[in-house]
């Protein structure tokens, strides 16, 4: 939701501080994050062309062991842009595997990778 709204300060919150994040795409790294205020520009920069940012989530699978835990988490994103005058929209899915840590009462992402399954772009208009 705080993606959706571009509130990527408050997103980056979500994650500890010194957060590990590593994306994929067909097995191939696209981006290393390290820490929230790297998230969070790397997060506007990359969204900041889209109109519309929605997030999905599926299923999640968690494993509680005290203080941390693991889990996986299913999303579908959708983005929507225009491109040469023309509404384009691209879905992808992505599989989050993350390491929790509770810090003060409070639960935080400390490790993240991402793997984004499959993309498709649709022509809206």
């Amino acid at each position: 939701m705080l993606g959706d709204k571009k509130d990527f300060s408050a997103q980056a919150r979500l994650f500890s501080e010194n957060t590990v994040l590593n994306t994929f795409t067909e097995g191939i790294a696209i981006l290393k994050l390290n820490g929230r205020k790297e998230m969070a520009e790397a997060f506007g920069k990359f969204l900041k062309g889209f109109e519309t940012v929605y997030h999905f989530n599926g299923q999640q699978i968690v494993n509680l062991d005290g203080d941390k835990a693991t889990g996986t988490c299913y999303c579908l994103i959708t983005l929507i842009a225009t491109e040469d005058g023309r509404k384009i929209k691209t879905t992808i899915a992505a599989t989050y595997h993350d390491d929790y840590i509770r810090d003060n009462n409070r639960w935080l992402i400390s490790k993240r990778i991402g793997d984004f399954e499959w993309q498709e772009k649709t022509k809206l208009n």
